[in-house]
């Protein structure tokens, strides 16, 4: 199956939920084939009930971007059926809420496989195709890869070599017309929230001496999700950056998400995020 020249074909990683779901439901509303892709298939009942109240086909697959054959099949299946790549939209990802004398080293590195090389290998899997197509490399960030949070260490460091694997790649890829853009959602209501890594029911180690600022910043981070921005509108932000002119590299999701990555984006020495993010911490 073909689609219409003026249709693109785009894939999308982590629709089981949040951002990625309301991507894939937007770009099928906006006529372009969606291959929606997500770790477990048991999981895509949420995406289809959404697919079949917006009336939009999308073409639903296993994709877990921490397996490198998983990847390849997935973008050979996609050239197979629709006869090429248009856009990729890397949004899978996962967080990890904690510090590191708490953690282990595997902890970090099992954060970083899905948020940075996961990206990278369905990145170099896609780019032969999205240059043939001459097509748009879309990257869901978030403002923790602009601005260290506390932590948020395994999420923020994997979310900056994100950002500057993309912003490195931008202008090779420019040369053969292939455009790269990372989105930076703020705060989103979603289930990515839930799914951190910890249970916030559950006491950290035994004399463990930053609890009290865990709880700081927990309290402090449950207001601010209590105003966030829903999953929907930003994964239309998302999708919108598949039609019109070639978006900007770096795009933020909302005017809070603006605001708040413009306080690094202007602080040269760094001492303003510090004093912002020390204050998270009562």
């Amino acid at each position: 199956m073909t689609p219409a020249r003026n249709e693109r074909v785009v894939l999308i990683t982590g629709t089981s939920s949040g951002i990625g779901l309301h991507a894939a439901i937007a770009a099928g509303r906006a006529g372009h084939t969606v291959v929606a892709t997500m770790r477990d298939l048991e999981g895509a009942r949420a995406l289809r009930d959404a697919a079949s109240d917006a009336q939009v086909s999308l073409d639903i697959r296993r994709l877990d971007v921490t397996e490198h054959q998983s990847v390849a099949e997935v973008v050979a299946e996609t050239i197979a059926r629709h006869g090429r790549l248009d856009a990729v939209i890397n949004n899978a990802g996962s967080g990890r809420l904690g510090t590191i004398e708490n953690e282990t080293v595997d902890d970090v590195r099992a954060v970083m496989e899905v948020n940075f090389f996961g990206v990278v290998a369905l990145t170099r899997a896609a780019l032969p195709h999205l240059r043939g197509t001459r097509g748009r490399l879309i990257t869901v960030s978030s403002v923790g890869g602009v601005i260290g949070q506390p932590f948020n260490e395994a999420y923020c460091a994997a979310k900056f070599a994100v950002e500057g694997f993309m912003e490195s790649l931008a202008p090779v890829a420019a040369t053969a017309g292939v455009s790269v853009t990372v989105v930076e959602p703020g705060a989103v209501a979603s289930s990515f929230v839930a799914n951190v890594g910890r249970d916030s029911s559950q006491s950290g180690p035994a004399n463990d001496p930053y609890a009290a600022e865990l709880e700081a910043y927990l309290a402090r981070a449950a207001t601010s999700f209590g105003s966030a921005q829903s999953a929907r509108s930003a994964g239309e932000v998302v999708a919108d950056l598949l039609d019109g002119d070639r978006p900007a590299f770096r795009v933020q999701t909302s005017d809070s998400a603006r605001q708040f990555a413009a306080v690094k984006l202007s602080d040269l020495d760094g001492s303003a995020v510090q004093r912002m993010t020390a204050a998270w911490l009562g």
